[in-house]
């Protein structure tokens, strides 16, 4: 385990502005978002909507994540995907959401997830996940990845790989007719593999022309995820997984949340459709 130093919160640059031509999500702008009615199963025409925020969610993604390297602070990393993004008409969806200051998200070693971009530089050694989700043609695009900084320690290089592969086994999983706690099961199975921890107070969730729809996807075996995964869908799997415990610490920032014994945290990312014989990405760059 790395022995640096735990994290404190940063400065924060001035909001970034958005084109005045770039259509808003409804919640910018309001305390919090209006309530998601609507189904979960989605139309084909809103699905490729949904592909193509996924795409620049994923591009963006991608492009800031090119500057991680000791020294670069999560606030230029910020700056690249806001600037993607907004180059390819679409909203960075974080912005604005429920008072978040940034276009993405920034969560360096011990922060499970929700850091805020800020004048905090990257060291050599650290991991860091970055989120970014696009709001283009009224629907949403979610995904992150977490990324190694420099020579990382064997121990995080290993919670990064075992956690990317977490996702890779719950989307195989998926499957029409399965309860969504299929999904948490095979994640909690492969991580008590290894001693880690599951966090269990964040999930994926439903996603479309909603940010968050309602919709939970617990990853960990939750015997009340019980609704029936059905084509068409789409939500987000997102594992977040600890080398020590799943309990957590929020900053006084109201977003940023940490382990509670300050080990590292690992998490991945995608937006998915449910098809006839299991799923679809729709957050491929």
């Amino acid at each position: 385990m790395s022995g640096q130093s735990l994290l404190i919160p940063g400065e924060l640059s001035p909001t970034r502005s958005v084109p005045g031509n770039i259509r808003r999500p409804e919640y910018v702008g309001k305390p919090a978002p209006t309530p998601y009615t609507g189904p979960e199963v989605q139309t084909p025409e809103t699905v490729e909507a949904m592909r193509t925020a996924g795409r620049i969610a994923a591009r963006a993604m991608a492009e800031a994540a090119k500057l991680i390297a000791p020294g670069v602070t999560t606030d230029e990393l910020d700056r690249v995907a806001h600037a993607y993004m907004c180059d390819h008409g679409a909203y960075p969806s974080t912005l604005g959401y429920r008072g978040f200051p940034k276009s993405l998200c920034a969560s360096v070693n011990e922060v499970i997830c929700h850091g805020i971009p800020d004048s905090t530089v990257l060291r050599d050694g650290d991991i860091v996940n970055l989120d970014v989700t696009a709001y283009i043609g009224g629907v949403h695009g979610d995904n992150n990845a977490t990324y190694l900084v420099g020579d990382v320690d064997e121990e995080s290089r290993l919670l990064v790989e075992r956690t990317r592969e977490s996702l890779n086994r719950a989307i195989k999983a998926v499957k029409p007719g399965r309860q969504i706690n299929i999904i948490g099961r095979v994640i909690e199975s492969y991580a008590k593999r290894f001693g880690y921890g599951v966090v269990r107070d964040f999930t994926g969730h439903g996603i479309n022309t909603s940010f968050h729809s309602g919709l939970i996807v617990p990853h960990y075996d939750s015997p009340h995820a019980t609704t029936v995964i059905q084509p068409g869908m789409t939500f987000t799997i997102e594992p977040m997984l600890t080398l020590g415990t799943h309990e957590y610490d929020m900053w006084d920032d109201g977003w940023t949340v940490v382990t509670k014994d300050r080990r590292r945290t690992a998490q991945f990312e995608h937006t998915l459709v449910v098809t006839d014989t299991g799923a679809d990405i729709l957050t491929l760059p």
